[in-house]
C-alpha cells in the first residue's frame, strides 16, 4: 500500500478520534445526567399525578438537544437545559396558552420542593437548580391541523397558540442519525451507506459514541458559543437552525456522495447547511425560510425577516467555522492540532482531549500494545496483520 495514503488515513483517523474526545469533553458528566434524570422523572410524575381534571391525561416528554444528543455545556458554567413538552391530550383547542400555563404553574407551585425554584417564562416554567442545570416545562396540545400529528405551543404572548411538533422533529432527526456515510477506504474498500436497522417517557441512554450527525451539530454549537460569547444583541445562531441544517445537509451527503473519511464528510455537510435555506427577493428586501419538515408553518428563520442584522450573523459565522474546520483537517504535528482544536471547540475541551489520547497512546506503546492495522489505522491493542509502532507519537511528531 502507498506510504503516504497510509500516513494520510492514520492522521484523520487520529483527529477524528480527537473530535470525538473533546466532545465528549463539551457533554454534561455521567453524574450530572444522573441527576438530571431524577429531577426530570420527579417533575413528571408530580405533574402527571395532579387531581386537575385539566391534567389528567397530561405526558411529560424531552424535547431539545438532551432528547437528540447534541447537548454542549455553556462557556464557563456547569449549568445546561433540559427542555420539557407537558402535552395534554383531547384539549379542546379554545383552551387559552396563557389558562392551560397557569394550571401547570399552579401544580409545580404546589410542592414545596419546587416552588422556590419555579422562575416564569414568556412560554414556559423554568425549575432553576443552582449550579447543576435548569428544566423548562413548556405546555402543548395536539394540532387539529396539522396532518403530521403536530403540537401547538404558547406564542411568546400567550396570546395564541403556534404550531409545533418536538416529537416529529425528534423521530426524523435520529432518522437521519442513523444513517451510515460511505467511506471510501484508503486500502481499497467502500463502507457501503445503510440505515442501521407510560405519561413519562424514559430519559435517554448516555451514548458513547454519538455518530457524526450529532458530533457535527455539537461541534457547531460550541463554535458559535465561541464566536458570539460576548453577544448582548440575540444575534447568535439559534441551535434549532444549526441542527435543521445540519440534518438535512447529513441526509444528503450521505446518500449521494462518497468520502475519502469521517472528516470529508463533516466539512462538506457544514459547508452546505446555508444552500437549504430557502430566500425570497420581494420589494423591502430579501425573505429567509427554514420550515419544520415535520408540521405545517413552522419557520426557524422567522426572526430573521424582522431582525436582518442575524441573518448577516448567521452566513458570516458559518464562513468562519468552515474556515476554521477546515485548517484542522489539514493540521500537521501536535501543537498546531491543539492549537486549530481550540478554535472549533475552546482550549479546555482540546486540551483534555488531546491528553487523554496522548496519554493512552503513550501506555499502549510503553507495552508494546499500539500498532496500524491497514483496515483500522492506529489501534490500541494488537491485530492479525497488524504492524507495531513504536518510533512516532501523533501524527508523525517524533518521540
Amino acid at each position: 500500500m502507498n506510504y503516504i495514503a497510509e500516513r494520510a488515513q492514520l492522521r484523520q483517523s487520529q483527529l477524528a478520534d480527537l473530535i470525538e474526545e473533546a466532545c465528549q469533553h463539551l457533554e454534561p458528566s455521567s453524574n450530572q445526567r444522573e441527576v438530571a434524570q431524577q429531577r426530570y422523572e420527579g417533575v413528571g410524575d408530580w405533574l402527571s399525578r395532579s387531581e386537575d381534571p385539566l391534567l389528567a391525561e397530561i405526558a411529560i416528554r424531552l424535547q431539545g438537544s438532551v432528547a437528540i444528543g447534541t447537548t454542549v455545556k455553556p462557556i464557563g458554567s456547569a449549568e445546561y437545559d433540559v427542555d420539557l413538552v407537558a402535552h395534554v391530550p383531547d384539549i379542546d383547542i379554545a383552551i387559552s396558552p396563557s389558562m392551560l400555563k397557569r394550571q401547570i404553574g399552579d401544580r409545580l407551585r404546589a410542592n414545596g420542593h419546587y416552588a422556590p425554584l419555579l422562575q416564569e417564562m414568556p412560554r414556559c416554567w423554568r425549575l432553576n437548580y443552582a449550579n447543576e442545570f435548569h428544566l423548562d416545562i413548556t405546555p402543548s396540545i395536539p394540532n387539529p391541523g396539522c396532518p403530521l400529528g403536530g403540537e401547538l405551543v404558547p406564542d411568546k404572548m400567550l396570546k395564541s397558540w403556534k404550531a409545533s411538533n418536538p416529537m416529529g422533529y425528534r423521530a426524523k432527526f435520529e432518522r437521519r442519525a442513523k444513517l451510515r456515510a460511505r467511506i471510501r477506504s484508503a486500502f481499497g474498500r467502500t463502507l457501503g451507506s445503510t440505515i442501521a436497522k407510560d405519561s413519562v417517557e424514559p430519559y435517554p441512554e448516555e451514548m458513547k459514541l454519538n455518530g457524526l450527525l450529532r458530533r457535527t451539530v455539537q461541534i457547531a454549537k460550541r463554535h458559535r458559543d465561541l464566536e458570539f460569547i460576548d453577544d448582548t444583541d440575540g444575534l447568535a445562531p439559534l441551535s434549532i437552525i444549526i441542527t435543521t441544517l445540519a440534518s438535512r445537509a447529513y441526509e444528503f451527503c450521505v446518500g449521494n456522495l462518497v468520502y475519502n473519511h469521517g472528516l470529508d464528510l463533516i466539512v462538506d455537510l457544514l459547508r452546505r447547511m446555508p444552500d437549504l435555506i430557502e430566500t425570497r427577493v420581494t420589494d423591502t428586501g430579501v425573505e429567509w425560510y427554514l420550515w419544520n419538515q415535520t408540521t405545517i408553518g413552522e419557520n426557524f428563520c422567522e426572526k430573521w425577516n424582522k431582525h436582518p442584522e442575524r441573518a448577516a450573523a448567521f452566513f458570516e459565522w458559518h464562513t468562519k467555522l468552515i474556515s476554521d474546520v477546515e485548517r484542522l483537517a489539514a493540521a500537521q504535528g501536535l501543537d498546531d492540532v491543539r492549537r486549530l482544536l481550540g478554535d472549533v471547540v475552546g482550549r479546555s475541551p482540546a486540551n483534555a482531549a488531546l491528553d487523554a489520547l496522548t496519554a493512552r497512546v503513550n501506555t499502549a506503546r510503553t507495552s508494546n500494545n499500539l500498532s496500524i492495522s491497514k483496515p483500522a489505522g492506529l489501534i490500541l491493542g494488537t491485530a492479525a496483520g497488524a504492524t507495531p509502532v513504536r518510533g512516532n507519537t501523533f501524527f508523525g511528531d517524533a518521540r
